[in-house]
């Protein structure tokens, strides 16, 4: 596999190593530096690219420098914190959707999220809400006091537009609503379409926090087969001829668990399908900002005609930040707009100005490229240790945040998640992705970001002896050690 974004560069790699040791806690606030000269003499660098790591570091906020006397591991809140709202995972405990989400919010030094859901913080560092802040308090800061508007700020929905123009949908900023995220804009769908009793489609594997919206709703679910060019179209259509079903929810790009995106052809045949049998598709694109705009979408493909189309930015800028979309046609989006200003009254006003103030500069596209070329790296990475592990892996796309994989002789995944627990790995078992979660998987989601975790690839490789029935390295052609790469 050829990897067309180009490395990152030596003083990008030295400041984002540091940068792990810091959000890790292996250096703690008020910590010194090594002096750039003595740092540059221990592992073999030019001090120009020490000045330059440095710098970086100062950028992302994770030091300061203090005149004469070198640079210092900054006090931020929450660093090296654990929320005490959050326990450390209890062994015993029954591993379900409510424990993946509660893992998300857990951060110990030494564990390794394979289960995260999120990317590493310090690919997002770049993008620092704090720079923006005095941009909002100079403009418009009276609005501040009160509720934003129902659709949302507009500033931001034109920029919106244009980013939807991007992939090619066509839509009037009227034709947008924010959100707190993509799961509040998945609420506010559901809300508005979902009556209990009522059949809902969704896919499988597919995505775990939205099968626990439509319970709470009261929906029939009925699973939908998601396959690497996107979800089974004979499947579906045979539940449509035999069924009245109005919803459909599904992911065109970086489908989660499985990473996959869907082909033009069968983007544009579930088009044609959801426009003969009035099926309404929520193609939810959380992970817009992973892939190139050219990525085919059914939403672009109809247009969104019988399609609402689902954004955010929590995964490419911050989760804290809060703040998704939806886009539809001028009628959907007016009663989604009404039922959310029922239920919330209106959105953050703050939110969006300061998203809106991020996007409108050229270092949110920079920021992107960083990110897709960090995505893309770490794919092939990931791939290269699931290979050597012997994996079987279900696709293996040029840049995602998921693979979903299996293991030789690992027919249960929730039993081997439990194992791992004890030695600091986190597992996203497949159970928790099919509408049955007592049925046993083999598969499993994993992050490429910590797929060359030593921890993980040391603890795997010892569930794969385990499973194998032998301790000899010779017994199957698994083992696999890692080279030393960087994120």
């Amino acid at each position: 596999m050829t990897v067309d974004y180009p490395p990152l560069s030596l003083a990008e790699k030295v400041a984002t190593d540091i940068g792990r040791q810091i959000l890790a806690g292996a250096l703690k606030p008020g910590d010194k530096l090594p002096s750039l000269r003595e740092y540059a003499r221990l592992n073999g660098y030019s001090k120009n690219t020490v000045i330059a790591a440095f710098d970086l570091l100062s950028e992302r906020a994770l030091v300061e420098p203090h005149h004469g006397k070198g640079f210092y591991v900054r006090e931020m809140a929450g660093l090296g914190e654990r929320d005490t709202d959050e326990d450390p995972p209890a062994y015993n405990q029954a591993i379900d959707t409510i424990w993946l989400m509660r893992q998300q919010a857990v951060r110990e030094p030494g564990r390794a999220h394979l289960g995260e859901g999120f990317p590493p913080v310090e690919w997002l560092m770049d993008m620092r809400v704090d720079r923006f802040h005095r941009h909002i308090v100079r403009s418009g800061v009276a609005n501040l006091f009160r509720y934003g508007n129902r659709y949302g700020h507009l500033p931001l929905r034109q920029h919106l537009v244009r980013r939807l123009a991007g992939y090619g949908i066509e839509v009037g900023p009227r034709q947008v609503v924010a959100t707190f995220g993509a799961n509040h804009a998945l609420d506010i769908i559901i809300r508005c379409h979902v009556r209990p009793g009522d059949t809902v489609l969704v896919e499988e594997p597919g995505y775990h926090p939205l099968y626990g919206k439509l319970r709470l709703q009261g929906a029939n679910l009925v699973a939908v087969p998601r396959r690497a060019d996107g979800p089974d179209l004979a499947v579906l259509e045979s539940i449509l001829q035999r069924n009245k079903v109005r919803l459909f929810f599904m992911q065109s790009v970086a489908h989660n668990p499985t990473g996959t995106d869907i082909s033009a052809d069968v983007a544009q045949r579930l088009a044609k399908l959801a426009a003969a049998h009035d099926l309404l598709v929520v193609d939810n694109d959380a992970m817009a900002d992973f892939k190139a705009n050219a990525t085919p979408r059914v939403s672009a493909m109809a247009q969104l005609k019988n399609v609402i189309y689902v954004g955010s930015f929590s995964k490419s800028v911050s989760a804290s930040l809060r703040v998704g979309f939806i886009a539809g046609d001028k009628a959907h989006v007016e009663e989604l707009a009404d039922i959310k200003l029922l239920l919330h009254l209106g959105g953050s006003e703050y939110a969006e100005r300061v998203l809106e103030a991020m996007l409108r500069g050229g270092n949110f596209l920079r920021h992107v490229k960083r990110l897709q070329d960090r995505a893309r790296a770490a794919t092939t990475r990931g791939l290269e240790v699931l290979h050597g592990m012997g994996a079987t892996v279900f696709a293996e796309p040029a840049q995602s945040l998921y693979l979903w994989a299996r293991f030789a002789n690992i027919t249960d995944t929730h039993q081997l998640t439990t194992r791992l627990l004890s030695r600091g790995v986190v597992l996203a078992p497949g159970a928790l992705f099919q509408l049955d979660p007592e049925r046993v998987s083999p598969w499993t989601r994993l992050n490429v970001a910590y797929l060359n975790e030593p921890v993980f690839v040391d603890s795997l490789n010892q569930e794969l002896d385990r499973a194998a029935g032998t301790a000899s390295p010779l017994a199957r052609p698994g083992l696999f050690t890692p080279p030393e790469w960087g994120r």
